[in-house]
């Protein structure tokens, strides 16, 4: 038996299950729908801005430099890090604005500043996470979530007690602060999960560690730099890569997956990974009998939220703004029911503005800004130019009364992205912008699994399968599923 892969999609997981099995002297082949790869982390320029298309936060570090260590690399050798310090601001009502500090001794002084004897209980917050995020993201992100069994090592059944699995993000902060504004800090880390805080673990305090402790950063040139260098490195390693091919479909013959059909003829392999939307994958280029789950099955599942993006070039220097800037300016409770519990366009939406330029000149012409705004969205919502148009002004006229300057009347480019366009480019499910929900029924073994039941040789990576949602967790489901082909291949040999 030889050993060629043929992967389905060129973003975080993708590329990084191509890399690990491409070490291991696997065949390996990227199909890719769009003209460039990079999935949801992909680039474009227009007017002489350079505008990142999705994630934004450089969260984890040491997930990214792990993984190029892994290769006997450094993240320094594909891109440059700048640690961004504010981390961000929130703005919580005109002339309200918290600057979240980078340094942990300014970070005390802050939380007193708001609360009197808060930096003890951040102390504590910060170590609890600290004990949570080593052991989630060296224990528990790394199982592939195919048995029970792969939690019953003592040390981590323990674990899960003091992980708080079963105390809410909600009840464990308020037990420590008492601030509204303190405890909204530390609660919407959690949102992008797909839950609200009172229904999520606190073992996710796990994230205000990587964001309080670990900090924010910015790769220069803007966050497809580490695409690039994923890409890169992939290419060193022989990866083979066929962009502008869409799959059509996985013709399946006594349990085993034949031939891949695309729009640009057919391919073999041995072992297939769907690193695209599992939901696409499983139930338009498989026939039924080759599904593992029912409509009703994912129609049941909770999906982390959607997202209404703007992209903005500003012909002028903006002012009162930092590089991550969060307008929490509206309820913060009603936009989570609108988002997780009650699925509609948001009332009165918080939202993020990214303004990238003001830490990198080389994104944006002269004297010019690149503006990125950002609202969280329930999936499967309706999706019209008219509601786009109408958000835009409701978070535009906030935005400039917020940070006292007039905007709108400056911005030279403009394009907008929603649901519509997460299914188009990605077959997003629901138009979903985040991937699967990290709910405690959906986590571990509880979710899609990352080896078909019925295709022996059918395998899938990214944020609708271990461990979850986002560009760490999706890094590492490439190198999970890697180990799981490369254990399966040596079985068999």
């Amino acid at each position: 038996m030889s050993n060629k892969v043929v992967i389905i999609g060129s973003g975080f997981a993708g590329l990084s299950s191509a890399c690990y099995l491409a070490k291991e002297g696997f065949d390996v082949t990227i199909l890719e729908k769009n003209k460039i790869p990079g999935g949801r982390a992909r680039k474009f320029e227009a007017n002489g801005f350079t505008f990142d298309m999705g994630p934004s936060w450089y969260w984890m570090p040491d997930v990214f430099e792990n993984f190029f260590n892994d290769f006997g690399k450094k993240v320094s050798d594909y891109y440059d890090l700048v640690r961004l310090d504010p981390s961000y601001s929130i703005h919580f009502g005109k002339d309200e604005i918290m600057e979240v500090p980078a340094k942990l001794n300014d970070l005390k002084e802050m939380f007193e500043s708001y609360e009197k004897g808060s930096s003890i209980n951040l102390e504590k917050f910060l170590k609890e996470a600290e004990y949570k995020y080593e052991v989630g993201m060296n224990e528990f992100v790394h199982k592939p979530g195919l048995s029970l069994l792969e939690f019953a090592d003592l040390r981590v059944f323990k674990s899960v007690f003091k992980l708080q699995m079963l105390t809410s993000m909600s009840a464990y902060v308020r037990k420590l602060f008492k601030n509204e504004k303190l405890i909204q800090l530390l609660e919407f880390p959690v949102l992008f999960l797909g839950a609200t805080p009172e229904n999520t673990p606190a073992m996710y305090s796990l994230m205000n560690y990587a964001d309080l402790a670990l900090g924010t950063w910015y790769p220069k040139g803007g966050m497809h730099k580490i695409i690039e260098g994923m890409v890169d490195l992939a290419k060193e390693l022989g990866v083979k890569f066929e962009l502008n091919t869409t799959v059509e479909n996985l013709e399946v013959d006594k349990n085993l997956i034949k031939t891949i059909k695309t729009s640009k003829g057919d391919f073999i392999a041995d072992t297939i990974i769907g690193a695209a939307d599992y939901h696409h994958v499983e139930q338009e280029l498989l026939n039924k009998k080759d599904q593992d789950y029912s409509d009703k099955y994912w129609d049941k599942r909770t999906m982390a939220p959607s997202s209404l993006l703007f992209y903005l070039g500003v012909n002028k220097r903006l002012k009162n703004l930092h590089h991550h800037n969060l307008f929490f300016d509206a309820d913060f409770k009603k936009h989570a029911e609108e988002i997780y519990e009650n699925p509609a366009w948001p009332s009165n939406p918080l939202f993020y503005a990214c303004v990238p330029s003001i830490t990198d000149d080389t994104i944006a012409p002269n004297d010019c800004e690149n503006l990125f705004l950002l609202v969280p969205l329930a999936p499967d919502l309706e999706d019209t130019e008219e509601l786009r148009e109408k958000y835009y002004n409701i978070i535009m006229d906030r935005l400039e009364v917020q940070t006292n300057q007039k905007i709108r009347d400056h911005i030279t480019y403009k394009r907008s992205y929603a649901h519509k366009d997460f299914i188009s480019d990605y077959n997003a499910y629901k138009g979903n912008a985040y991937g699967l929900a990290n709910t405690l029924k959906q986590t571990a073994i509880l979710k899609p699994r990352l080896k078909s039941k019925k295709v022996k040789n059918l395998y899938y990576a990214g944020q609708l399968t271990t461990p979850g949602p986002g560009v760490p967790p999706s890094i590492i489901s490439g190198k999970v599923v890697a180990n799981e082909i490369k254990k399966s291949i040596l079985q068999f040999n």
